[in-house]
């Protein structure tokens, strides 16, 4: 699994507020390779994978945003019924854990890109 950077972004549950995240990142030139939102009551949080952590870093400062650095794993998985399947089962096996996974699969593709975090139970 090869490792890539993730910036999680603290945000106010507001409508505007990931068009915000989104618009610094843009004016910085940094392009948003994935992304995953959540929300709990009055906070919301923006996973990020750019494809410039620097210049991230440096625009979401500037602009004040709140931000942590984290890490995920990436996996692409054939495009085929019981490939997620199989994989889940596999960290099952090894004693793992899936905290937060996203993924997309363009049509057409042979293979899907997964972004996940995974942990040994009891925070290992």
């Amino acid at each position: 699994m090869a490792k890539v950077k993730r910036l999680t972004v603290s945000l106010e549950n507001q409508p505007g507020r990931l068009a915000a995240v989104a618009k610094v990142l843009a004016d910085a030139k940094v392009n948003i390779e994935a992304v995953l939102a959540a929300t709990a009551g009055a906070q919301s949080s923006a996973q990020l994978v750019v494809d410039n952590v620097t210049k991230a870093k440096k625009a979401l400062s500037a602009a004040q945003f709140v931000y942590t650095e984290g890490t995920l794993d990436r996996v692409e998985l054939p495009n085929k019924a019981g490939a997620l399947a199989d994989f889940a089962a596999k960290l099952a096996k090894n004693g793992l854990n899936i905290d937060t996974a996203y993924g997309i699969l363009p049509k057409g593709a042979r293979k899907s890109v997964l972004l996940l975090a995974t942990s040994k139970p009891g925070g290992g």
